[in-house]
Order: structure tokens, then sequence, then C-alpha cells
């Protein structure tokens, strides 16, 4: 019985053994998952910041990112500017990150406008720029500012009061996330997210846009070009934002996320619909989402991955 007992014992010490080398190896396997070979930047859309009061705008995603070892880097432009403002001012912290880190390249990532933002770089600035990916980007305009401006048309006292009411919001967004110096102009901004703003905006930066509602091309200047977005702009009862989404969503009569119709998200190599609506697209409000969809962060690890096994 006691050489029973002692063959049962090293047989569980022999399995305990290998259960934590299996789980040693599992560790080993998920570390480098999202380490890219060119820096990571995330670059917020309307309205948008880096961090307020200590909250994320891509709530989760930067720490989880990292912990993959990605290098990550959240840039801040201005919360409402014109395209082509905001994309300069990512250029330059483009050649920043560049600076600091000693790589060649980055990989951007851009949220509603940020989408044409990061477009606005490659196109102006292609060697610096290894793949650019939209989610839920503006990339053919939105029914949303096209309404807007509309019922507010240039020089209208419902344009000033318009007008008057976002730079309240921009004010407040800068206050408590530190983009005071920034130049804000909400009607260049509103310009921009129209239909005919980005038709403009397409005539001169093409780069990977499709014609119709599929996938445009996938690498155009030496940039990999990638998307996804939502589809359901009620994904949550408990989060305040979704009822507001879903009341915008009914003016597209299309496929939306509730501010984006799926078609005008498409940018190069499209990835996918998501049960998401515009702010689940960046883990928002502060992780709210459709429980029974794929989780917002693990889209951004699987990307990270992505991105890796393509070498950038």
């Amino acid at each position: 019985m006691t050489g029973f007992f002692s063959r049962l014992l090293r047989r569980l010490v022999l399995a305990a053994t290998a259960g934590l080398l299996l789980v040693g190896v599992g560790a080993q396997a998920q570390t480098g998952y999202t380490q890219t070979r060119y820096p990571i930047v995330l670059v917020h859309g309307l309205f948008g910041f880096d961090s307020a009061l200590g909250i994320d705008y891509f709530y989760g995603i930067p720490d989880a990112l990292r912990q993959g070892g990605a290098k990550v880097y959240v840039a801040q432009v201005s919360a409402a500017n014109s395209s082509e403002v905001r994309g300069e001012q990512l250029l330059a912290q483009v050649k920043t990150i560049l600076a600091i880190t000693g790589a060649a390249k980055v990989n951007l990532v851009g949220h509603s406008h940020g989408g044409p933002t990061t477009r606005y770089v490659a196109g102006v600035a292609p060697q610096l720029v290894a793949s650019v990916t939209s989610i839920g980007g503006v990339n053919k305009g939105s029914r949303v500012a096209d309404i807007l401006r509309g019922v507010a048309p240039a020089g209208s006292v419902s344009e000033t009061l318009a007008s008057g009411a976002a730079s309240a919001l921009v004010a407040l967004i800068n206050l408590t996330s530190g983009g005071t110096g920034l130049p804000q102009m909400p009607t260049a901004a509103l310009d921009s997210l129209t239909t005919a703003g980005l038709a403009d905006f397409n005539r001169r930066f093409p780069q990977a846009v499709p014609t119709g509602c599929g996938s445009g091309a996938e690498l155009v200047n030496g940039v990999r070009y990638y998307s996804w977005t939502g589809t359901q702009p009620l994904t949550n009862v408990f989060d305040a934002s979704d009822g507001l989404l879903s009341v915008l969503s009914l003016v597209f009569g299309e496929a939306n996320d509730g501010l984006v119709s799926a078609c005008s998200s498409r940018l190069g190599k499209h990835l996918g619909d998501y049960r998401q609506n515009h702010l689940d697209e960046v883990n928002q409000l502060l992780g709210l989402r459709d429980w029974f969809s794929t989780d917002p962060v693990t889209l951004y690890r699987q990307h990270a991955n992505r991105l890796k096994q393509q070498g950038l």
C-alpha cells in the first residue's frame, strides 16, 4: 500500500509540474502577441481626446496592446477642426514619435474623424506610415453631418448658435484633457464630415477608398489599409449613449453605427462589421457594450497581431 501511495504521489507531482510547464508555455506564447515592428498610434475622432480625467478615449485599449508587447502612443489633435488641420497636427506628432523610438514608420489607427485624419498623413507622407486602420471612419461622409449642415447653413444664426455650443463642449474637453493649446473650429470639422466635404477630400486623397461598398485597395504607395465598423446602434440598455445613437441611426436607411453608415466606413481591406455602435468601437462608455458580441479590445489585439504577421 505504501508503494501505491508513493507511486500516486510521484504521478501527481509529475502532472502538476507538466501543468505548470504548459501554463508557462501558454504565457510565453502570449508574450509578444501584439508586438508590432512599428509603433501603434491611436487617433481620436470628433470631440475626442487622448485621456480626460484619467479616462482613455480608447478605453482600456492602449494598456491591452502594451501588455502584449506593442509600443502604443495616443495622439491628441484638435477636438473639432478640419481633417487637414488635424492631419498636420498628427504628422508633427508622428515625426516626434519616430525621433523618440528610432522607428522608420508608424501604424496609424483612427476612429471616426480619426479615419480621414490618419489618411491625410498617409497621403502626404507615405514613407512614414506602415499602415492605416480606420474604425467607424467617416470616409465618405456622414448623413448626420449633412443634416446638421442643412439646418445650420453657413452664415446663419443657427450656425452661430450651434458653433457656440460646440465650442463650449470643446472647451470642457480641453480643460479635462490638456488640449487647450490646440486650435478649434467646429464649423470646419462639420464641413469635413459632410458627404460633400469627404467627396472633396477623397478627390485629393483617394488611396484605398472603394468605389462601392466593398473593400478598397489593401496596399497603396507602400501603405497597407484596413477598416472595420459597427452596425448595431443599440447594444446595451445600461449605456446612456445608446439611446441617442439609436435615434440618430434612423436617418440613414441602411446599416450604420449611429453616426456613420457601414458603406461610408469602408477603407482598404475591410475586416468586418460587428454588433457595436460608434462608441462601442472604442470600448466606450466605460466598456459597456453588447455582452454577446466580440469584445472591442479583442479586435484591437487581434489586429495588432495581424500587423505583426505582416511584418508591420
